[in-house]
């Protein structure tokens, strides 16, 4: 999408970038253009362990969630899973396997996965699992998000900046507006596609509403509310850029 063209659909603005580890191309093929018809989820591909590694690895690298398979040609998809545990990462890991053996899925989830589903699946099973974990992990304590000098955590409406040790309470409609905005991957979202997610489907809340809300946000969280760095004004809505503002320190 080029820059400053805003996305109208809701779903397009905001997929939920996937990564899935499969080295069966015809299965990931077909799962990555399933998933990807409704704009719901958009994926990236690895054959193997090293490829997704690669996929992994840059600072800027964002997955909302992981399908991995167990046999992969240069490793075991447990005991990867289990090393991005130790890792730190903390996103939804869902393990597909040839066997639906007690041993197998009590060691897939010993080293960390969400989930475990047996081949072959009905992707609506598969759609529905990924969904369920997303949902779980957004509204969790692990959800962690990183905005400029921030770590943003959406279910404690904080926004932490640990360099300074500052911490900024945001309410529930601000925090909403960052996570929409977050996971629209700096792709602008037009204002009335802002509040109907947000607001939802509210006759007696209008653009100005949003409009304050944005004001008020910008008030907490950029250093200079005149000059935005971070929450940015389009054409006809906004978009979120999470590396406006350089991280300092760790």
């Amino acid at each position: 999408m080029a820059p400053g063209i805003l996305a109208q659909g809701v779903d397009m603005a905001a997929g939920h970038p996937i990564l899935i580890v499969d080295d069966d191309d015809a299965l990931r093929e077909t799962l990555a253009e399933q998933l990807q018809v409704d704009g719901e989820f958009t994926v990236t591909e690895a054959a193997t362990v090293a490829e997704a590694e690669r996929m992994l690895a840059p600072k800027e690298a964002r997955f909302d969630a992981l399908i991995l398979d167990v046999g992969l040609p240069d490793g075991d998809g447990r005991d990867f899973c289990l090393k991005l545990r130790q890792r730190g990462l903390k996103m939804p890991i869902i393990i597909l396997t040839g066997s639906d053996d007690d041993s197998d899925v009590v060691r897939g989830l010993e080293a960390g996965a969400n989930d475990y589903i047996a081949k072959p699946f009905r992707l609506a099973v598969l759609l529905a699992r990924i969904r369920r974990q997303l949902s779980s992990f957004e509204n969790s304590e692990d959800a962690v998000f990183p905005i400029g000098p921030y770590v943003f955590r959406p279910a404690a409406k904080l926004l932490e900046e640990r360099t300074k040790n500052k911490r900024i309470r945001l309410t529930e409609k601000e925090a909403s507006i960052l996570k929409y905005l977050y996971r629209a991957g700096k792709k602008p979202i037009a204002r009335q596609v802002l509040l109907n997610e947000v607001w939802g489907y509210n006759a007696a809340v209008t653009t100005h509403t949003l409009e304050t809300h944005i004001y008020r946000l910008r008030q907490k969280i950029e250093p200079d509310p005149s000059n935005a760095k971070l929450l940015l004004t389009e054409t006809g809505g906004y978009r979120l850029d999470p590396d406006g503002i350089p991280h300092v320190g760790g």
